[in-house]
């Protein structure tokens, strides 16, 4: 017995001749800091690189930093057809395939959280079959169907198949939102007079926004991204930025290709500024004002 404490409070003794600095506040702080920069370094050094890169004119090996900077290149992509159309591409389908998948999903969405139906569970799993086989074998056998109805190569090929990517997050997710507003809320708007319609607009939809905000967000972001199925099924008259990407690495120089992943990258972080307005702006309480 006597043995076994004397064995701990050594173990004791020696951890605390290891930890002793954690004891002090100005050390605790220091090292706090110093994993908060380390871990911000490892996340946010690639994005810095891109912006050294996007505004580079002359960057060679052993020089840390651009030894010339400059806009030139961007200018260059806003006069070459190519790339000017590809962006233009981009930024056209994203919108528009966010849009329609709200208009078709949400009501599925809605759909599923509440009511009950024959096949409900198994119509609800099987919409991630979209993602439960290689993407690109799927986009082959949607572009033989394509093929034979002229979507091949066309602004609305793209879109439609792109659509198919987005059904799992935007019903999933809205679904999770449309099954947490509390019925009680609802009865009592029905109860004070209120239309289904008004108490879906007034009650329902201001509680579950921040999903569908969520979801809408995921999806512009994912067709914004997107290049097997734009490949497969657009090109070669339909080439989006991403698409582009492929060609950039090997015959452009390196600042033609940063300054499109900071036009990939720049959408991100607006929109979850944006998302944070939104997600943080009270939606829960409008629920209860409406």
């Amino acid at each position: 017995m006597n043995a076994d404490i004397e064995r701990r409070s050594s173990r004791s003794g020696t951890l605390s001749a290891y930890t002793w600095f954690l004891r002090a506040p100005a050390m605790r702080a220091a090292l706090l800091w110093t994993t908060v920069l380390a871990f911000g370094a490892f996340l946010l050094m690639p994005l810095l690189t891109l912006l050294l890169w996007a505004f580079t004119e002359r960057w060679f090996y052993p020089a840390i930093l651009p030894e010339a900077y400059g806009v030139r290149w961007w200018s260059w992509i806003v006069d070459n057809t190519s790339l000017g159309k590809a962006a233009a591409y981009s930024f056209t389908i994203a919108p528009t395939v966010t849009v329609l998948s709200m208009l078709v999903c949400l009501p599925a969405a809605y759909a599923f959280a509440r009511f009950r139906f024959p096949a409900r569970r198994f119509l609800y799993v099987a919409l991630l079959a979209s993602n439960a086989f290689p993407k690109l074998g799927l986009y082959i056998a949607i572009a033989a169907v394509f093929y034979q109805i002229g979507l091949i190569g066309t602004f609305w090929g793209v879109v439609l198949v792109q659509l198919v990517n987005t059904l799992v997050t935007m019903v999933w997710i809205p679904a999770a939102g449309f099954a947490s507003v509390p019925r009680e809320l609802e009865e009592a708007a029905r109860d004070l007079g209120a239309s289904p319609l008004r108490v879906f607009f007034s009650v329902t939809l201001p509680i579950a926004m921040p999903s569908v905000i969520v979801a809408a967000i995921l999806v512009f972001l994912g067709s914004l991204d997107e290049a097997q199925a734009t490949l497969v099924i657009g090109s070669p008259e339909i080439v989006t930025m991403p698409v582009q990407m492929y060609t950039l690495v090997g015959n452009y120089p390196e600042p033609v290709g940063a300054i499109f992943s900071v036009l990939l990258t720049l959408p991100s972080v607006v929109l979850l500024l944006a998302a944070r307005k939104f997600l943080l702006g009270g939606y829960l309480a409008a629920g209860f004002k409406g």
